[in-house]
């Protein structure tokens, strides 16, 4: 059991690292990371096509990853 919730999480990491580095940046540097942070919390433009799926990708992969954590923890 051990073993394929280790192999499943290494799976799940590999993929959010991917998913991570496939979406497009929103801001270059620190102050754009720090507007485009308010920008995307107020602004009206939503995400559309491949950046809303990789969106939802990474989310779901996230979640994923946090409960095989916490399952290895528990094992």
């Amino acid at each position: 059991m051990h073993t394929a919730i280790m192999t499943l999480l290494l799976i799940v990491s590999v993929a959010l690292i991917i998913v991570v580095l496939l979406q497009s940046s929103k801001s270059a540097g620190l102050s754009g990371a720090i507007s485009g942070g308010a920008e995307q919390l107020f602004g009206k433009q939503k995400a559309r096509g491949i950046d809303l799926v990789l969106h939802r990708v990474t989310v779901v992969l996230s979640i994923l990853f946090f409960v095989l954590a916490v399952a290895i923890a528990k094992i």
